[in-house]
């Protein structure tokens, strides 16, 4: 017999797709020819393929040999495919009986002395696998206990091609995945560390609770970075799905931490301020990979000293900070990720910066208006709450009298209020106040009273206020009220929730 067919997986951003390996063996010159939209890394596998294959003892068929990939217009990135297609082309030399091997996945890149190394992305691939109907894969044991977090496969390890061949030639075992490591206590940054900055800290609190974005502006010293590297300690820890979504992003990345469990907790991105607009959003050559922005799908972007950021870059953000995912478009095909993070921006309000803030400011009018001129108007109106920190004086920072709140305690009326909006909003889909629409809150049953948005209407009128501002101050007000404990908001919340979001009472 000189065909053989096995099964692989390939990704297209995190979506996994069944790929069928094809190995046909023809008498003629002796050549590999690779088809089926491969890309410069999967070409390479023919010289990695043959020189593993020689040297964990096998023979290399000299014959003019055809490796096809299906679905052949799906194009094909990585060296995930290498021991799907070595096996392939032994099954199809009559080396191999590949009835083992039928509706099994094969994965993994092979060193060139026959050893099966990982590869990035095995959780979307093995998820991918499970939701095809199969229930058996063999992954490189570097990321079996990665690929045992999809239940209802049942998951193989193997080191090197030489024992995979004696699996399916003699029946030796496959090595079985080490056992998961239990995750360890919460660790990090803590609130109580926090000196002074009530405004901050209840700003911090309420886009916690809502899922609001944050900006804190302020001089040098202020707090602005310690409370933005403490926004995922009051953060809930993640359910199932939101876990499973951003373990796999980070798989694709290469970033999971050893010991094969799922990503509880929030994740936290925060790029330098030289990031460039693809290491942000994503980007790369051929099929594009996810940047910090996905990277952080389900927890904290947080960019210090915004203003210094590319204005490119921040203008990237304007479109998946609504849509929550990002679309990447190359030539080799368009490529989605999700994106739904809470963004936080920490800027200096001058470019002098003087740790005692304005009273000492060097800066002209003007100097001061282009700086923060750089975060642009349309960025801007997409953050909900936006609070000016003050500098922190003696007895902030000295105070013993009373111990400052944990993220512990903060972090569980944090959890009462998502609990109340979920519960509010059930059915629709909402799980926090920052995802709702503006027309679902302008309307019966969810309307205010008149009387409750007088103010806002006037601003409005004015224009001083955007219609997406109007939106964003009414969801901000449902978040208030939930974090007290009312049903709906009243007057007060709703100007609360305009002076976080203008600054203004």
């Amino acid at each position: 017999m000189s065909y053989a067919k096995v099964l692989s997986v390939g990704l297209i951003g995190v979506t996994g797709h069944l790929v069928e390996v094809e190995a046909d063996l023809a008498p003629g010159l002796p050549a590999v020819v690779l088809s089926g939209l491969p890309d410069t890394t999967l070409n390479e596998s023919r010289d990695r393929v043959r020189a593993a294959i020689v040297n964990s003892g096998q023979h290399w068929p000299n014959r003019r040999i055809t490796v096809n990939l299906l679905p052949a217009p799906l194009p094909k990135h990585g060296s995930a495919f290498d021991v799907a297609i070595a096996t392939a082309l032994l099954g199809g030399s009559g080396e191999l009986p590949l009835f083992p091997l039928e509706q099994v996945v094969l994965l993994g890149e092979l060193g060139l002395d026959g050893t099966v190394r990982p590869v990035r992305g095995v959780l979307p691939m093995v998820a991918a696998a499970a939701q095809a109907g199969i229930t058996r894969v063999i992954v490189p044991l570097a990321n079996a206990a990665e690929a045992v977090i999809v239940p209802g496969v049942r998951v193989k390890a193997v080191d090197t091609l030489h024992r995979l061949v004696a699996f399916v030639r003699d029946g030796t075992a496959l090595l079985d995945p080490p056992a998961p490591t239990p995750e360890g206590p919460a660790a990090g940054p803590d609130l109580s560390e926090v000196a002074g900055q009530g405004l901050g800290r209840r700003a911090l609190e309420v886009a916690a609770a809502g899922g609001h974005h944050l900006a804190l502006l302020g001089p040098p010293g202020a707090g602005k970075t310690m409370l933005a590297e403490r926004l995922p300690s009051i953060l809930p820890t993640l359910d199932d799905e939101a876990a499973l979504e951003v373990t796999a992003l980070h798989s694709i990345a290469g970033q999971l931490p050893p010991g094969g469990q799922l990503l509880r907790r929030p994740p936290f991105q925060a790029p330098h301020h030289s990031a460039t607009v693809a290491s942000l959003v994503g980007g790369g050559s051929g099929l594009a990979r996810p940047g910090s922005l996905s990277l952080a799908h389900r927890g904290v972007l947080f960019l210090d000293e915004a203003p210094e950021f590319g204005k490119g870059a921040l203008e990237a953000l304007r479109q998946p900070l609504e849509n929550g995912r990002v679309v990447l478009n190359r030539s080799r095909g368009g490529t989605e990720y999700p994106a739904r993070v809470q963004l936080v921006l920490a800027a200096n309000p001058c470019p002098c910066a003087k740790p005692a803030g304005d009273t000492y400011c060097e800066c002209t009018p003007l100097a001061r208006r282009r700086y923060l001129g750089r975060l642009s108007g349309p960025l801007m109106d997409r953050i909900d709450v936006r609070v000016t920190l003050d500098p922190l004086r003696a007895a902030d920072l000295m105070a013993t009298e009373t111990e400052p709140e944990t993220s512990a305690v903060v972090a569980e009326r944090v959890d009462r209020a998502r609990a109340a909006a979920a519960a509010r909003w059930t059915g629709n889909g909402w799980k926090v106040n920052a995802d709702v629409p503006g027309p679902r809150l302008r309307r019966p049953p969810w309307r205010l009273p008149a009387a409750a948005t007088s103010a806002l209407r006037q601003r409005l009128d004015s224009g001083s206020l955007s219609a997406r501002g109007f939106d964003r101050i009414l969801r901000l007000a449902w978040t208030i009220a939930d974090l007290d404990g009312r049903d709906r908001p009243d007057p007060s919340d709703v100007d609360e929730a305009c002076q976080l979001r203008t600054g203004e009472a």
